[in-house]
């Protein structure tokens, strides 16, 4: 029989703090990841009106996803909406393909902003051009590289809208591809989705996805739409929703009807990009968000660290912290396997169970090393600096 008086300060000391992140980290799991799943089944008031939409897809000289996702954009079963296709880059790369939907869609419409054109931001530019051409006072957000699974994507998120609601938050789910790189992408897209999902069904909404949101064109104008960020080239989506959303204004819809797919990621550098710039605005968080998400981060780094010198010591003396060790890792990995392996189907994503246990270690690494790499890139946030502008 073992008691206290078998253990070293050091081993009590250790143990105890291992036994202490383990419970902070295992609350943060069932209250955090877990609020989405929990949420879903409960019953929600459904607005009836079905306003007026005006889809506005943002493309990037990509016709080949365009064409084969905007179909299912047009073909949405919702009384009343309109899509404009607005291009950033050369309008040839996507004529051909809007001059020949359009002939069978007359809610269709295209604008494009011009390759030399010189603006802080150039998505920023785009997105307020198609604001500016949108008729309807509703706006819902896609990419060209998106598509919705179901007809009913439209209506899932107009049902939300009643007299208070003036932003209505989305998923896009990654689909299933082969190889390490791409499970890295699901990871990664699944965990940051339930945090914000999560978050905002707790009222405290502090980041969108641009690739599945929604909000009234009023409040673009009221907020002098994207002023406030116009020197960061990204920060379309999160930091603008971070700025007008709150626990009033703000619904969350994410049944399977409602939920966008992203196409796959061609490459790590693009990947890497967009990483960077999502930590470049990250930082610019109202409130305590940013606290929040790099809490969740820290205390498992804190659980890990801890629970490996926990079973050294026990490899170098008292066996019964390997017990302890393997026990508390088992507890915690088979419960965030559970909720994430429900929160995966939820939201229209395969599970990564068998990779998990290198996913939760390699991802908050990968997170701190982006982090980093931004400090050093320093101002390459900006996309146009004075000198250029001046060209």
């Amino acid at each position: 029989m073992y008691n206290l008086l078998d253990f070293t300060d050091i081993e009590l000391a250790i143990a105890g703090g291992f036994v202490g992140f383990f419970f902070i980290h295992f609350l943060f799991l069932l209250v955090v990841y877990m609020r989405p799943y929990r949420n879903l089944k409960k019953k929600k008031e459904v607005s009836s009106t079905n306003p007026p939409v005006s889809v506005i897809v943002y493309a990037n000289n990509d016709s080949e996803n365009l064409s084969l996702y905007l179909p299912f954009i047009l073909s949405q079963d919702y009384p009343q909406y309109e899509v404009i296709v607005v291009n950033d880059g050369l309008v040839s790369e996507i004529e051909d393909v809007i001059t020949l939907l359009k002939a069978e869609h007359e809610n269709l419409y295209h604008t494009y902003i011009p390759d030399g054109a010189k603006y802080l931001s150039r998505k920023k530019l785009a997105l307020t051009v198609g604001i500016k051409a949108a008729k309807h006072d509703v706006l819902l957000f896609t990419e060209a590289d998106c598509k919705p699974i179901s007809s009913e994507w439209i209506a899932s998120m107009m049902s939300n809208y009643d007299e208070q609601t003036e932003v209505v938050l989305g998923f896009c789910s990654y689909g299933s591809h082969k190889g390490f790189f791409h499970k890295l992408v699901a990871y990664d897209n699944l965990v940051c989705g339930l945090q914000s999902l999560s978050l905002a069904l707790a009222h405290s909404p502090y980041t969108g996805n641009g690739r599945n949101l929604s909000y009234r064109k009023e409040q673009f104008f009221k907020h002098k739409g994207y002023s406030r960020s116009l020197n960061i080239h990204a920060g379309d989506d999160d930091l603008f929703i971070n700025e007008i959303a709150n626990s009033k204004n703000t619904r969350v819809e994410y049944s399977l009807g409602s939920i966008m797919e992203r196409a796959r990621v061609e490459s790590y550098s693009i990947w890497k990009e967009m990483k960077v710039s999502r930590a470049g605005t990250r930082r610019f968080y109202k409130g305590n968000a940013l606290f929040r998400y790099r809490f969740a981060s820290a205390i498992f780094f804190l659980f890990l660290i801890s629970g490996a010198g926990v079973a050294y010591l026990g490899a170098i003396g008292n066996v019964i912290l390997i017990g302890i060790a393997v026990l508390l890792y088992l507890l915690h990995f088979m419960t965030k396997a559970i909720i994430f392996n429900k929160s995966a189907k939820m939201l229209n994503q395969k599970p990564l169970t068998i990779w998990l246990p290198l996913m939760e270690i390699i991802m908050p690494i990968y997170n701190m090393y982006v982090s980093i790499y931004r400090l050093f890139r320093g101002k390459s946030d900006y996309t146009f600096t004075m000198t250029h502008l001046k060209r």
